[in-house]
């Protein structure tokens, strides 16, 4: 098996392959090597219909975030929202991995545009989004679009990663490792900070294609 030393240098060779920092700033921990990459022959797919596999997999509803990482080359200011800027996307597959050391962890398509800024920036910020937010996650899961166009941020403390106005919860990070995953990257953030905005707003969900919101039993 790979040893630490090892399982470290696959990391930082990755995120050096997409210009990721790797200096003290933005320490990069030890993590499993990624896996050789081939593609998948047709006797070993599985017989699952692409459209049945979303279908049923529509029924787990979820929340809703908005991943953001800050300008590869300077910080995130409202002023640089090009693709120069900072970046972002809407991101449901959002969990959290680990309590010591704090760990989260999203999903995003490999053929995602925004991921190689993100891996540029090596940081990011996880924003939850509020019930009354359904329009702020529908322009960032627009694909070319200035995404930050009229829409209020700050900086997150540690990272300097975009942090949305209105968003109820906050998740500053850094990248920790990345995996594959299928079609998919599973990203790895190292929690450097974490905050809320209003505990008591609620959640924006995501249910079989519909936004929604969060009704407690015995509420109504």
């Amino acid at each position: 098996m790979m040893g630490h030393a090892g399982m470290a240098a696959t990391v930082v060779r990755y995120l050096r392959s997409v210009g990721a920092p790797t200096t003290a700033d933005h320490p990069v921990e030890a993590a499993l090597p990624r896996p050789h990459l081939r593609a998948v022959r047709e006797d070993e797919r599985a017989p699952v219909d692409a459209a049945e596999f979303r279908r049923v997999l529509g029924n787990f509803a979820t929340g809703v975030t908005v991943v953001t990482a800050p300008a590869a080359h300077g910080g995130a200011t409202p002023e640089a929202t090009g693709p120069a800027g900072p970046a972002g996307f809407a991101c449901q597959s959002f969990a959290s991995l680990s309590l010591d050391p704090p760990l989260v962890s999203f999903m995003v398509a490999r053929t995602s545009t925004t991921w190689p800024r993100i891996a540029r920036a090596g940081v990011f910020c996880v924003n939850v989004l509020g019930a009354d937010q359904g329009a702020l996650c529908r322009a960032f899961a627009v694909s070319g679009a200035d995404k930050f166009a009229g829409v209020e941020y700050d900086a997150a403390p540690v990272t300097g990663s975009p942090r949305l106005a209105g968003a109820p919860a906050w998740i500053d990070c850094a990248v920790h490792a990345v995996h594959t995953g299928g079609d998919h990257l599973i990203v790895v953030g190292r929690v450097a900070a974490l905050g809320t905005a209003d505990e008591s707003a609620a959640p924006l969900l995501f249910h079989q294609g519909k936004f929604g919101d969060f009704t407690p039993h015995g509420s109504r």
